[in-house]
């Protein structure tokens, strides 16, 4: 079960490809600083920031996974990513960074109706 006002936060956008996915990160972290309850979803070519062996992004951009480590900082516990997105990408589990939880795409209806705000990166 959630907490009240519990924030979902869907990341679809590989890292590099935009700022989509930094910017989900950021709103993530700040909700999570202002004590808000936040769990991560990735989903498609999100789940490329999960990897523990990352290449680097174009001169000047940052990368992903140092703010990926920080989550648990700040009581972002909750990272969850469908198997069949692995599968889609040929990526094994130990592939990711710990505390990554798999669930089957088809939970995803249940998932996104146990959150009251559900934002889209």
């Amino acid at each position: 079960m959630t907490e009240p006002n519990e924030r979902l936060v869907v990341i679809r956008h590989a890292p590099y490809s935009s700022n989509e996915l930094r910017e989900g990160l950021d709103v993530a972290l700040v909700a999570a600083a202002f004590g808000q309850a936040v769990s991560l979803l990735f989903l498609g070519q999100g789940v490329l920031a999960l990897l523990k062996e990352q290449k680097a992004g174009a001169p000047g951009q940052k990368s992903t996974l140092p703010t990926i480590d920080m989550l648990e900082m700040y009581d972002i516990e909750t990272i969850l990513v469908p198997t069949e997105t692995l599968q889609n990408f040929n990526i094994t589990a130990d592939q990711l960074v710990d505390g990554v939880t798999l669930l089957p795409i088809s939970d995803l209806p249940d998932l996104f109706q146990r959150y009251d705000y559900v934002l889209n990166f």
